[in-house]
């Protein structure tokens, strides 16, 4: 074949490294194109934003979080809430956080801690949602003194072991030096919505319970005869609690959820009525369409009245996201005195307060 020569190369020379140019160069395109559909199947791909599984509790106690919901500013923050659950009782949630069903809830400070300790559930507490919320309801006219309670035949309602309300009626008995034997003998466990329900019946005589229900007792014609600012002073009753697992690997998260927790508190203490009124819708729609049916029929008999949980909010409660680190070591101290927890523990080691302002 004849060549043909330019400036010392031949055509036949540069046609083929024109065609050794155009195959690297597809070789090139390939690979890129290649590389980019293995970063978008593979592990390299955004980072999907973490879900939230939260719970609460089915009183007023989680106020924060039901106007917090109803509001939408859980999706304003950009936070994805898998889940909302109600639980009737806070040893419930408890439960829940043991078998590690939910990540952040918003629970009684007693039971959280008896789910990390006996649950070792690995939690902390971020923030807290209020002060004090229980008290001692009474028929009027059986009960007419602390010391009535020690009288033989008398029923007390009474959530189990292990609660705020047992931990109160323990309180009860040292301060006004009550004969624990007699007191223990007329007590009644059930939950805090049927100790109201069974004071209604005629099935009880007395009850601890926690808001909102001795508010809606007295609404009822029952006599609130102790408060748990009678029987704790400074008392920590609820609190944003979250896993290990979020705090550590999602601290954004954590941050946002107590935002939220703050916002909640601001509007109750700024907006009291409308606070109240879309509490008691919440509350009312969680009674008529979420939990199981045998509660369902119970809370359905008891209005969840904007009224009563107004009260509740402002004058049983100091709604806060405050937290003292003393108080919440005097608590596992008692915890561990009654023997509802195994040992005592340093508060530091379930609190991590730093997202607070």
């Amino acid at each position: 074949m004849r060549k043909v020569f330019f400036s010392g190369v031949s055509f036949w020379e540069i046609n083929m490294i024109y065609r050794k140019e155009f195959v690297m160069k597809k070789l090139l395109m390939f690979m890129a194109l290649f590389l980019l559909v293995s970063l978008s199947i593979g592990g390299c791909s955004p980072k999907e934003e973490a879900s939230v599984h939260l719970a609460v509790e089915f009183v007023d106690h989680a106020a924060s979080a039901h106007i917090a919901r109803s509001q939408g500013w859980f999706e304003a923050e950009g936070l994805n809430v898998s889940a909302f659950d109600n639980y009737m009782t806070g040893m419930a949630l408890a439960a829940a956080l043991t078998k590690g069903d939910v990540n952040a809830a918003y629970i009684c400070l007693i039971p959280a801690i008896c789910a990390y300790s006996n649950g070792n559930v690995p939690l902390k507490v971020v923030a807290g949602t209020h002060k004090y919320g229980y008290g001692l309801l009474v028929d009027p006219a059986k009960i007419k003194t602390v010391h009535d309670l020690e009288n033989p035949g008398i029923r007390i309602g009474c959530p189990r072991e292990g609660s705020p309300n047992d931990a109160l009626l323990h309180k009860m008995i040292e301060k006004y030096n009550l004969d624990k034997d007699k007191i223990l003998s007329n007590i009644r466990r059930m939950d805090p919505s049927v100790v109201l329900m069974a004071l209604k019946m005629g099935q009880l005589d007395a009850g601890f319970c926690c808001e909102q229900f001795p508010t809606m007792g007295e609404e009822l014609g029952f006599q609130e005869l102790l408060t748990a600012q009678d029987l704790w002073p400074e008392m920590q009753g609820s609190v944003l609690v979250v896993t290990d697992d979020l705090i550590n690997n999602h601290p954004e998260i954590v941050a946002k959820l107590v935002k939220v927790t703050e916002r909640g508190i601001q509007y109750i203490h700024q907006h009291p009525e409308d606070a109240a009124i879309i509490t008691a819708g919440e509350l009312s729609i969680v009674g008529n369409k979420f939990l199981p049916v045998d509660i369902t029929d119970k809370t359905n008999q008891l209005e969840i009245a904007p009224e009563a949980i107004l009260k509740s909010l402002t004058t049983k409660m100091e709604c806060t996201t405050d937290i003292d680190p003393k108080i919440v070591q005097e608590t596992i101290d008692y915890l561990a005195k009654l023997g509802s927890i195994k040992s005592s523990f340093p508060a530091e080691d379930i609190l991590d307060l730093r997202f607070l302002k």
